[in-house]
């Protein structure tokens, strides 16, 4: 850490633009899968965008440069607008990690092209900039994919849970919801932390990044 970051001043060009690119993507798809399913609550509200500035929400965003975690603004939706409630709030919840993985799929693909072909005419620090940020980008996407299907309020694998479980559980689960979001603010900053969230990350960031490169891989043989 440099100061005040938790990452290097190095670091920090490819952390914030990999950031903007992924809390964009995220946000925009679950507004556009909501839009799709029948609810115009986010397009209503200038969400059905690609501008960073309607997604990005300032303190949330220092505070993942501060102490690696934050948040973006979260998408309205109203699910009373949905024909399929359970079904098309899945979508919706599902949307936004499935598209950073997307994200993590295109940037390997990128990658690949960038080492194995000349279609990238740079070199020396152009080169070195461009690998960076690929690189940072890939590994957050799959991060941030991971990290919203743990099922903890209010991430999207806790709404994925939640309308996955019968009407008279998922009502017990919004009773103490607030609880389960205590309880997952407790664990991500303190040394809890340690124990529950970085063991997911150091087996599954390993395990989609090889499964990425079994599907990519072969394209470039």
């Amino acid at each position: 850490m440099d100061g005040f970051f938790r990452f290097s001043l190095e670091e920090l060009p490819f952390i914030i633009i990999s950031l903007v690119v992924a809390f964009t993507v995220h946000e925009w798809a679950h507004a556009y899968t909501a839009y799709k399913c029948g609810d115009n609550t986010a397009k209503n509200q200038g969400r059905l965008t690609f501008n960073p500035a309607a997604h990005i929400d300032p303190l949330g965003a220092l505070l993942i440069l501060i102490v690696g975690f934050g948040w973006a603004r979260p998408v309205p939706v109203d699910r009373r607008n949905f024909k399929r409630p359970h079904l098309y709030s899945i979508l919706v919840s599902a949307a936004g990690p499935l598209s950073n993985l997307l994200i993590a799929l295109f940037t390997y693909v990128l990658l690949f092209v960038f080492d194995a072909t000349s279609l990238i005419p740079l070199s020396g620090k152009g080169a070195e900039f461009v690998s960076s940020l690929l690189g940072t980008m890939l590994q957050l996407n799959i991060v941030l994919f991971l990290f919203n299907l743990l099922p903890f309020p209010p991430l999207d694998g806790y709404r994925i849970l939640e309308d996955l479980a019968p009407d008279r559980i998922r009502t017990k689960m919004m009773r103490y919801e607030s609880y389960g979001a205590i309880l997952f603010l407790v664990i991500v900053l303190t040394p809890l932390d340690q124990y529950v969230i970085y063991p997911i990350f150091d087996m599954g960031v390993p395990f989609v990044i090889n499964t990425l490169y079994k599907i990519i891989s072969p394209l470039f043989m």
